[in-house]
């Protein structure tokens, strides 16, 4: 993609914005490429600040976890079994549910090779898909989509790390403007007739609603108690519009989402806390983009679909001062879907004892998270090992791979 600025091409960039405001709340995006209803799906949710892999997945029948954690040791209820010594969250119900039907793995003591706990260079090195901050310009997914050639959509106000790449990639977020009148579309239209960058932009913020499968139908019958009432921006919202996205007849092919706010230094045993909304929140969206997806109108998509679920960096083992967590390095991720081979533990797990945590106080990281991702666009979009070596994640070439997809 030509990063070039110029005077003409930032005042194309801002019409464009424009012309997408404009469309208002109903703007679906006519994406530039097309996934069959045959081409496997990948949607990646980016859990920004730092999720407590040991709060939400807490490995219980480890000896060394009740002394470390003290009070985060104790749940309002029990939490709900994996195999060996993990459990989950008790607020993970539907994420336990697809452990249960075999759509579930978590992956245990996972991390990156930067073990510094600065959120900002972390995240760079989770989205670049590099070994140390600012070594990548680019993202492993933005570089997996040009590997791939298929369209990508990112529900975000601008493209994010991870998403971009050679390819050009579509952006989407809410609106709090009003519905834009008919008329206005078709003054839009004509303005921007003779220039094919603002008329394409226009065409994709107007979107082709009328081709969707009965997907208001759908939203209506998977809507439970309460998900009315999440305001724009929140995650089970933008589940929603990423599912209506993943249901249109021109879709994309890699969908990505995030949720920010896993910062957790203090207050992690409060019902009302930050932490655990967002964890609710999460569970939430996971179970809604299953029903969504699993739909009869969705003609099997969710067997076709892999959801990737990764945060920058774990916490320490130790609770703190505060009955909070600090930032750590060793956490965990989940990879989930129709298309997954679960209900399986991936960890090889190192304990908890002080002799066993990286610098006597994080979980030491055993999987390199990287190996995850390059396992799912290898054996899930069959990506070649040649460009995922070389191009999407350079200097993995001798990385052991898990086996996390469906034969």
């Amino acid at each position: 993609m030509n990063t070039e600025l110029s005077r003409r091409g930032l005042l194309r960039g801002a019409l464009a914005a424009g012309a997408a405001a404009a469309t208002g709340s109903w703007a679906s995006l006519a994406l530039g490429g097309t996934a069959t209803p045959d081409t496997p799906r990948l949607v990646a949710v980016i859990l920004r600040g730092g999720m407590d892999g040991l709060w939400t997945v807490p490995p219980v029948g480890d000896p060394g976890f009740a002394p470390a954690r003290g009070a985060l040791a104790a749940y309002a209820s029990t939490p709900l079994a994996l195999e060996g010594p993990f459990a989950l969250h008790p607020g993970f119900a539907q994420l336990h549910a697809m452990w249960g039907r075999k759509e579930l793995v978590v992956v245990h003591a996972t991390g990156l090779p930067y073990r510094d706990r600065s959120h900002f260079d972390a995240q760079n090195v989770l989205e670049g898909g590099g070994e140390r901050p600012y070594q990548m310009a680019t993202g492993w997914l933005g570089r997996a989509l040009a590997a791939g050639g298929q369209p990508g959509l990112a529900l975000s106000t601008a493209v994010p790390l991870l998403m971009r790449g050679p390819k050009e990639i579509d952006t989407w977020a809410p609106s709090a403007l009003p519905e834009p009148s008919p008329d206005l579309v078709a003054r839009l239209a004509r303005v921007y007739a003779n220039d094919p960058a603002l008329s394409g932009a226009l065409m994709r913020a107007q979107g082709l609603r009328t081709d969707m499968p009965n997907t208001a139908e759908m939203m209506a019958m998977a809507a439970s108690p309460g998900n009315g009432k999440n305001a724009n921006g929140s995650l089970p919202a933008m589940t929603r519009k990423a599912a209506e996205f993943m249901l249109q007849p021109r879709a994309p092919q890699i969908v990505m989402l995030e949720q920010g706010g896993w910062d957790s230094h203090a207050n992690l045993t409060n019902d009302k806390s930050a932490f655990l909304t967002n964890l609710r929140q999460l569970d939430e969206s996971l179970g809604l983009l299953r029903e969504l997806l699993s739909a009869p109108q969705a003609n099997g998509l969710w067997n076709r679909t892999v959801v990737v679920v990764a945060t920058e960096f774990g916490r320490e083992v130790a609770i703190n001062g505060t009955r909070g967590t600090d930032h750590g390095t060793g956490g965990v991720a989940f990879v989930l879907g129709g298309a997954v081979r679960g209900g399986r533990m991936l960890a090889d797990w190192p304990g908890l004892a002080p002799k066993d945590r990286y610098e006597g106080r994080d979980l030491k990281t055993t999987t390199d998270l990287r190996a995850v991702f390059k396992g799912v666009l290898a054996d899930h979009l069959r990506i070649a090992r040649g460009p995922l070596d070389k191009d999407v994640f350079p200097g993995t070439s001798g990385m052991k791979l898990p086996e996390l997809i469906k034969a």
